[in-house]
């Protein structure tokens, strides 16, 4: 793509170029919104977000780490680089929006704002190729399998930044609890880390109107519920935030049934490495515990983690900078410590950088049927 004449750089000259192609992000995103993929399946967004950066003159790298993208601009002869991330994959839920770009595939939606995080980062390929408004290289990232904590590993194992170096490295998530038009930051731990558990317990089935011919894996799973409850309530201090849910409990099929086996997932969520350790031993303690005294057998399958997201006091002032050049003193906040997870934290254990937070304002939050994207956010996000 040829160079643009204007050398203007200023924040108002940045939005109002993007604004120019706003209504080709709004129907790239609602188009994306429609046709989500999961972890290490997003052949199709990830060949489109290649396609584009492509056209735009990107030297364009796919397949980085399964189904990541990675792609790199370089103008005039400064060392310095710079890397973008946005994430790409969606969830197995349910959409309830509503809206006429719903998703097309049952079980899948973006409920998580993805489709506008690639989209963003899109607006800003665009105008980056158009203007080569800078010096040195910039490296866009698309990410897969955020939600299952596995997608950044997989790019870095793959050679992220040997391959594809960076002195710093960005990444923006939407939040609804924010007003659309702000931008929120934090210096140092800004999200948790997460565990995914699996436990399984496996007991007799039978007749449900003979109970005492089988071993009810319900009962103690009911059991190891409740008692998990206590993981954080009577084991960390008030003052140390940390969260234990369990999000699916399957067992059986049918009311006069019962069952061989039940599955709870959980999620995990600390702040502190020592609360980590602390409540990790403590919930295979109980479900020992509870397994042994409901006669039932139990394993856990320990999943992927990520650690807590650091941002890099240094790095996290800069992207605030930008931000108020961009839209204002009164639209910067700062935030509070996120009990949510992103396994950018691993590119922030390689790298310096920051995960900042767009506001996307409504009533739902993220991981709820009914949210989604708000496409004002795609200019400014862009910006």
């Amino acid at each position: 793509m040829p160079q643009s004449s204007v050398k203007d750089d200023s924040p108002r000259h940045i939005l109002s170029e993007i604004e120019h192609y706003r209504d080709d992000l709004v129907q790239l995103r609602r188009d994306i919104h429609a046709h989500p993929e999961l972890a290490f399946d997003e052949h199709r967004t990830a060949a489109k977000v290649a396609a584009l950066l492509q056209q735009w003159g990107y030297e364009v790298a796919t397949k980085v780490g399964g189904t990541g993208v990675v792609a790199t601009l370089t103008h005039g002869k400064a060392a310095k680089s710079l890397g973008l991330r946005a994430d790409m994959d969606g969830l197995p839920m349910t959409e309830a929006t509503g809206v006429k770009y719903a998703s097309l595939d049952a079980g899948r939606m973006h409920a998580c704002g993805h489709d506008g995080h690639v989209v963003m980062l899109l607006g800003a390929a665009r105008y980056l190729s158009k203007t080569r408004s800078f010096k040195g290289t910039v490296r866009l990232i698309f990410q897969p399998a955020e939600e299952t904590m596995e997608g950044a590993a997989a790019m870095i194992r793959d050679g992220l930044f040997s391959r594809f170096p960076v002195d710093a490295v960005f990444g923006m998530h939407v939040a609804p609890e924010l007003p659309r038009g702000t931008m929120g930051f934090r210096d140092g731990p800004a999200m948790a880390s997460s565990d995914r558990w699996e436990v399984i317990l496996t007991g007799v089935g039978g007749h449900a109107a003979m109970p005492e011919k089988g071993v009810d894996p319900v009962v103690a799973g009911a059991a190891t519920v409740m008692a998990l409850q206590t993981v954080v309530s009577r084991n960390v201090s008030p003052k140390q935030p940390t969260v234990v849910t369990v999000g699916a409990f399957q067992a059986g099929g049918a009311g006069n049934v019962i069952p061989h086996e039940a599955i709870l997932r959980l999620s995990i969520r600390t702040t502190e490495p020592e609360a980590r350790i602390r409540v990790l031993e403590k919930i295979r303690a109980i479900v020992a515990g509870q397994a042994t005294s409901y006669g039932v057998g139990w394993e856990i399958r320990e999943g992927e983690s990520s650690p807590v997201l650091v941002n890099d006091p240094g790095q996290t002032a800069f992207a605030r900078f930008v931000a108020r050049e961009l839209l204002g003193d009164g639209c910067v906040v700062d935030v509070p410590l996120v009990m949510g997870s992103d396994d950018f934290a691993f590119m922030l254990q390689e790298r310096w950088g920051c995960q900042c937070f767009i506001g996307n304002g409504g009533e739902a939050t993220v991981h709820n049927p009914a949210f989604d994207f708000n496409d004002d956010n795609l200019v400014p996000g862009a910006a």
